[in-house]
């Protein structure tokens, strides 16, 4: 697998406008198998007692697994068919950090983990999902250059 490809998929990752408007992700980095992406937490993303709300380490578990997948699958976008999240302990302050690899590759199933860690290296989050790949092919119109 190329280096080219992870590239591509970082920057459709860092461009989406999930990402340019609503979150701060400090990194994304896409290697064969694995991906790691990072966020600084803001207040913006808690909920009422002052905690990160479930639907941000979601996100995070689901995007690391995602890229994780779709760094074997070279021609085509895949799609999340489930995902179950385990939340250890909250956090509120510093970086997070989500960490996803894959698990297993058959022709029509992938499956992947992600585990989410604070700043400490402390695990706070983690989870499974499923993946199979959609039709959308990995061009230029979805940001794939």
């Amino acid at each position: 697998m190329s280096t080219e490809h992870f590239e591509k998929l970082q920057r459709i990752y860092l461009k989406a406008n999930i990402n340019t408007q609503n979150f701060d992700t400090t990194e994304c980095k896409i290697e064969a198998r694995k991906s790691t992406i990072s966020l600084t937490i803001f207040e913006k993303y808690f909920h009422a007692l002052g905690a990160i709300h479930g639907s941000v380490y979601f996100k995070l578990l689901d995007d690391s697994a995602f890229f994780a997948i779709n760094s074997i699958v070279k021609k085509v976008f895949v799609l999340t068919t489930s995902f179950n999240t385990n939340i250890v302990r909250p956090v509120s302050s510093g970086e997070i950090t989500a960490i996803g690899k894959v698990r297993f590759v058959s022709k029509n199933l992938f499956i992947a983990e992600s585990t989410l860690f604070n700043e400490d290296g402390k695990e706070i989050v983690f989870g499974t999902g499923h993946f199979a790949k959609s039709k959308v092919e990995l061009t230029k119109e979805i940001g794939y250059e």
